[in-house]
């Protein structure tokens, strides 16, 4: 996904080996020492100067590690300049296991995670009417999206590794919930990469009707996902250009009709609602629904060029992209042509295509939509194939699931994923995204208190991006999209709110079933050793709370 480059720290670290187990670990001002129940010791060390020295012994291999560490907050977009240090860690080696994924190709999997373009938006205006479909796109991000993505920005560039989310929330809140945030994250977009195949075959279905159902669309999904899947596993550099080069080729069509438009528009087309007549269900759906998985990003920290400076830059870039690349087209469509709102279903752009520049204009923007769905099911499998690597790594799933391919890609993990898509793609599109967005939700409330949480019981450790809010403001700017989450998960069908509650449970009862093979010694387990301790600074917070406790 990025152009060979070579990865630029601010600062080295020097790796020497120690075989003498009994070497002495030199003592320092402010140092505290650790145990980890695996027989790690750590002992870490605070230093009133620009650099932090970490030194570590295990029983497996001992280590000197020298490096810098830095907090900084600043805002979004901006380079923070700070090494990875996990939680009160030293810099920790990063090993290259092939090309890193620069600005430019991060940028646009964050928009084909989030939107891959306006296809599937028309439906807001069927719900609730031009007005209130323009005022949504750009009403909801500062809502929904902006959180979540300044979250995904602290977040990931405070644990930039391939678990993600799943190590923000095991951070916070320990390793089993830290397991069902990963069983429901990487559930919920399995369940939404099955609907990409089948979008693709339907925008085809057209000129092909066999496609449309029976055996030959069976086997169009399932050599479709071979394909894509096969485009996963030679490589996320790979994935990362082909995300540019179509989401280059979804939006253009867009900018040209907007040109095309302008002598056809009447601004007082936008200014048309009925307020008593509007779905509210549909509108709220379609929103959340074109909106959401910012997150998702960060499973692939881990592979990125310098993640504390190009993970903030990309998820302000997609941003600004994304709600461009939505609210244009909508004031393109509904002010250049009459209103027919029963008519603003999936697929209508395509005839405002027509009817503003012609035949030409409408089979492009359909052969945009179908390689839209193109780059929305790549960018999804690399997210959920590399979520399955990471939790692998932590020792939260079994070490095979760790393997790469000779690209460095999670050959495991994107089987897994393409056999759930292969599985789901069956269900219909409605099942599809009410399922999906039921899990979601109870992974992003995970989230939301993991965040919380890490600032209040770890508020010292190195957040190379820091959003400038303290804990109340950290409180309260998730009190907005939680609110959302309820009023979504109140309009659930009775149908998807059992099949949803079924798929959380199994997540519970499987993570303690895993622990118990683990014990038994029926599947082999390892931690990497190029991970930090994500519980070091909640330990040592602690320390210090009880020792102020006896002081006073």
């Amino acid at each position: 996904m990025a152009a060979a480059v070579e990865i630029s720290t601010k600062r080295s670290s020097s790796v020497s080996e120690i075989h003498d187990a009994s070497v002495d670990i030199p003592t320092a001002q402010n140092a505290a020492a650790d145990a980890d129940a695996d027989g790690t010791v750590k002992l870490a060390v605070a230093d009133t100067d620009e650099t932090q020295t970490s030194d570590q012994i295990t029983h497996d291999d001992q280590k000197l590690r020298n490096g810098g560490s830095g907090q900084t907050s600043n805002t979004m977009g901006e380079d923070g300049g700070a090494d990875y240090v996990g939680i009160s860690e030293g810099p920790s080696p990063r090993v290259n296991h092939g090309r890193k994924v620069s600005v430019l190709p991060l940028v646009f999997l964050i928009f084909y995670e989030v939107s891959g373009g306006p296809f599937g938006i028309e439906d807001s205006v069927h719900a609730a009417g031009p007005l209130l479909a323009l005022a949504g796109f750009l009403i909801f991000p500062l809502i929904w999206s902006v959180p979540e993505a300044l979250i995904t920005a602290e977040m990931g560039t405070m644990f930039p590794e391939n678990g993600g989310y799943v190590v923000w929330v095991s951070s916070a809140l320990g390793p089993f919930w830290g397991f069902q945030q990963g069983w429901m994250k990487w559930l919920s977009g399995v369940i939404d990469n099955a609907l990409y195949p089948v979008l693709f075959l339907d925008y085809l279905k057209s000129g092909i009707p066999a496609l449309g159902g029976g055996l030959p669309r069976v086997m169009a999904v399932v050599a479709l996902t071979i394909v894509l899947t096969y485009m996963n596993y030679r490589g996320l550099t790979i994935v990362g250009w082909v995300a540019v080069l179509l989401g280059v080729f979804s939006i253009l069509p867009f900018v040209v009709m907007g040109f095309i438009s302008i002598p056809k528009l009447k601004p007082k087309r936008w200014l048309v609602t009925d307020i008593h007549n509007v779905d509210w269900n549909l509108y709220l759906n379609t929103l959340f629904w074109n909106l959401n998985y910012w997150d998702s990003i960060s499973t692939l920290a881990g592979e990125v060029e310098n993640p504390q400076r190009t993970l903030p830059k990309a998820l302000f870039y997609a941003l600004i992209l994304v709600v461009l690349g939505y609210f244009f087209p909508l004031l393109t469509g509904t002010g250049a042509i009459p209103l027919h709102q029963d008519l603003w279903t999936d697929g209508y752009f395509s005839n405002v295509a027509k009817i503003i520049g012609g035949v030409w204009l409408r089979w492009w923007i359909q052969g945009a939509a179908a390689m839209s769905n193109m780059g929305m099911f790549v960018a999804e499998m690399s997210s959920d194939s590399f979520q399955l690597l990471g939790m692998a790594e932590r020792g939260m799933l079994p070490e095979f699931f760790a393997r790469r391919s000779r690209y460095g890609t999670p050959l495991v993990g994107i089987l897994f994923s393409a056999s759930g898509v292969v599985l789901l793609s069956w269900l219909s599109f409605q099942e599809i995204v009410a399922a999906e967005n039921f899990l979601y939700c109870f992974g992003m409330i995970l989230e939301f208190i993991a965040f919380v949480r890490l600032r209040i019981i770890a508020p010292a450790a190195p957040r190379p991006y820091k959003i400038p809010v303290g804990t109340v403001g950290a409180i309260l700017m998730c009190v907005p999209p939680t609110i959302l989450i309820c009023v979504v998960l109140a309009l659930s069908s009775l149908k998807v709110m059992i099949v949803s509650l079924v798929a959380v449970v199994i997540g519970m009862i499987l993570q303690p079933c895993i622990k118990h093979g683990e014990k038994k010694s029926w599947l082999r387990f390892s931690v990497s050793s190029e991970l930090p301790d994500i519980h070091a600074a909640v330990r040592e917070n602690a320390a210090v709370r009880e020792n102020e406790t006896l002081i006073m």
